[in-house]
């Protein structure tokens, strides 16, 4: 059945300029880390794509890396585009990421120029696209220069196969580092994607200051902590859960009482707002203004809807700002 976008599509979401840029994001944007590989049912993908768009999200986001397998999620995306999304192409924004390991040999991961720009020639032939909107470097590299790095991404720009440029996962100070060389280039640095929630506040460490004195853009990725500021884990680990099987990213190990009894007081809070956990965690990074846009994940449809559906009641009061406080300082007590 051929796909039809939603006529109303823009009328429930919020957009946030991005920095100082030209550029505004949907408040709430879809990464495909997990759910969109060749491991997964694709039609699944296809709707909540398809359906995110609906909502308004005009953002996705993708890197070389995400599957599994490595590249798959960006031929489903590709694959979805073609079908789907091609006559709105210019209604969406794009982006993917190049860092981490890809193929073997010396020039298959990190932040080389030779790396860096082959990864994005490899990205654009899966997703069937002439360019992304915004490209990543994905993490710092140790042993390779910043200005070689940062010269590869003014060079994707200048190509034409990147509108703008972005970097994840870097600290304040090659942040600003970054910042400066990209400057000196001419291709100023729209935006950074760190992880930060509730559970997770380093960016707080003078990222977020960093960012905000320089007009670059911030889209927090992971702002439900792999899945723990939601109701799945209010009752223990399920057994079908991501927590349940081995991860880097979250397992048992994560899952303490002190967590158990944090995250389930902040679901009480949540309750009397009249939202869910992932709802009240969602709108607290996005309080401020400091976050342009707060990276989702989804295995299903409805949690989209539900995610979206945080637009609805965004504001926070002194009184509940500082009960929040009072929640996660306990993590560490008694």
């Amino acid at each position: 059945m051929t796909y039809v976008a939603s006529e109303d599509r823009y009328e429930g979401m919020k957009y946030n300029r991005c920095g100082r840029s030209g550029l505004k994001l949907p408040a709430i944007s879809l990464g495909l880390w997990h759910n969109f590989g060749g491991i997964d049912a694709y039609e699944n993908g296809r709707n909540m794509i398809t359906r995110a768009f609906d909502l308004g999200i005009t953002h996705f986001d993708l890197a070389n890396n995400y599957g599994p397998p490595a590249g798959s999620a960006e031929e489903t995306f590709g694959k979805v585009l073609s079908r789907d999304l091609k006559p709105y192409r210019d209604e969406l924004i794009i982006s993917s990421k190049a860092g981490y390991y890809m193929w073997p040999g010396p020039y298959g991961e990190w932040g080389s120029r030779k790396y860096m720009i082959s990864s994005l020639d490899q990205s654009l032939k899966r997703m069937g696209l002439d360019y992304v909107d915004i490209f990543y470097s994905h993490r710092m590299d140790p042993d390779t220069p910043l200005e070689e790095t940062m010269m590869a991404l003014d060079h994707i720009v200048r190509s034409g196969k990147a509108l703008y440029v972005g970097i994840s996962n870097y600290t304040p100070e090659k942040t600003e580092e970054a910042i400066a060389i990209l400057k000196s280039l001419g291709t100023p640095l729209l935006i950074h994607q760190p992880s930060y929630s509730m559970l997770n506040r380093w960016v707080e460490n003078g990222l977020l200051d960093v960012l905000e004195e320089n007009g670059v853009g911030t889209i927090a990725f992971t702002p439900l902590q792999q899945g723990l500021l939601t109701n799945k884990y209010l009752n223990g680990i399920p057994n079908d859960s991501r927590a349940a099987s081995p991860s880097v990213f979250l397992n048992e190990n994560n899952i303490t009482p002190e967590v158990l009894r944090k995250i389930r007081a902040l679901n009480q809070m949540a309750a009397a707002r009249g939202q869910s956990l992932a709802q009240f965690a969602l709108a607290w990074v996005l309080r401020g203004k400091r976050v342009t846009s707060a990276l989702i994940g989804a295995s299903k449809v409805s949690q989209i809807e539900d995610n979206v559906a945080t637009l609805n009641n965004l504001e926070f009061s002194k009184e509940e700002l500082d009960r929040i406080e009072t929640i996660l300082k306990t993590e560490n007590e008694g």
